[in-house]
């Protein structure tokens, strides 16, 4: 009798990452069981679910299609909405990776009995620390900051050590139907839509004035929850001067506008909330940090006092925007994250 192989559950999006990454597990001799999660119905799920399907079938695998759209709607969507109810900008991959992959998904892998969950994710683990993937223009370990830590001792993350070309070379090699299909883009599973009209089907709108930091008023708004500090398309205000979001104001309803260097839009110091960290922090400590996905990296340092991190910059940054994420390293290690207050 041979060693019993290790059970993996990959999920299975119908893209090349997550293609490869169970093509890879096959190849590393890990048995392999494929899953879509159907998350949400208004978007072109049946299209991504056959995609994964087809791949399934190309590398011969167990296939099962999870339906976590309630779960979805109710722990992630309904987050989202919240969020900007009260003026904030949420990140709604962050809770979609908290919530839904790393839990819903990691119950799934229990009932099947598997050892490990697998994603596409370009990240690397070792034991319990999360690294960076090796692709720097596709490192998504900002948005795994709040996943469950016993989580990541049980997920892998096959594309990692791989380079974005080199994921679709060997998709092309493998033969595999995804291997030229484009990266999604947009909400996590719910995909590129206008987050305006996304969100007016719960909030109403409620117009005010657009004034710049001078008081001036340089048009109308269709209601505060509906932009995020420094945001600049979508304000339809004219001149030619790009103008972005700097403030908004309750109490009259103005959205306050500047021009990219105005003071306004630049921060020294942060407060974040809702820490979770994969390595334990000191009382102080100088790291590296990102408030928003792709942005390189910045000196800090950061004081943690009654479950809350004050974070001051070397470098002032531009639009920290409450709701978003701010994501702690230490070179490549991904020490935890918060959300800005």
């Amino acid at each position: 009798m041979g060693e019993k192989k290790p059970k993996v559950l990959v999920g299975m999006s119908g893209g090349v990452d997550s293609s490869v990454s169970a093509a890879l597990l096959l190849e590393q001799g890990y048995e392999v069981v494929g899953a879509f999660m159907k998350n949400w119905s208004d978007c072109a799920w049946r299209e991504d679910r056959r995609d994964a399907m087809r791949v399934a079938a190309k590398l011969g695998i167990e296939f099962h299609t999870f339906d976590f759209e309630q779960a979805y709607r109710d722990e992630v969507v309904e987050y989202m909405f919240q969020e900007y109810e009260v003026g904030r900008t949420p990140n709604p991959d962050v809770m979609c990776n908290k919530n839904i992959k790393f839990d819903k998904f990691l119950k799934k892998a229990d009932e099947l009995g598997c050892d490990y969950i697998a994603t596409g994710h370009y990240a690397r683990r070792d034991g319990d620390k999360i690294l960076a993937g090796v692709d720097n223009n596709k490192d998504q370990t900002y948005f795994l900051w709040a996943v469950p830590h016993k989580a990541i001792k049980r997920a892998l993350f096959p594309v990692g050590e791989m380079e974005k070309p080199e994921v679709r070379a060997k998709a092309e090699e493998l033969g595999l139907s995804t291997a030229k299909k484009k990266d999604s883009q947009g909400i996590c599973f719910i995909g590129e839509v206008d987050v305006m009209e996304f969100l007016k089907e719960r909030i109403k709108p409620d117009p005010g004035p657009i004034v710049d930091t001078e008081g001036r008023k340089l048009g109308e708004h269709e209601g505060l929850a509906y932009y995020t500090l420094g945001q600049r398309h979508g304000l339809e205000v004219g001149g030619g001067t790009p103008y972005y979001v700097v403030a908004k104001r309750p109490e009259t309803k103005e959205l306050v506008v500047s021009s990219n260097y105005h003071p306004e839009l630049y921060e020294g110091e942060l407060e974040a909330t809702e820490l979770n960290w994969f390595v334990e922090p000191a009382k102080s400590f100088d790291c590296l940090a990102r408030i928003r996905y792709r942005q390189s990296l910045q000196k800090c340092h950061v004081e943690i006092s009654n479950s809350i991190a004050r974070v001051t910059f070397e470098d002032p940054q531009r639009a920290v925007t409450p709701g978003q994420s701010i994501v702690f390293y230490d070179g490549e290690q991904m020490l935890g994250g918060g959300i800005i207050k």
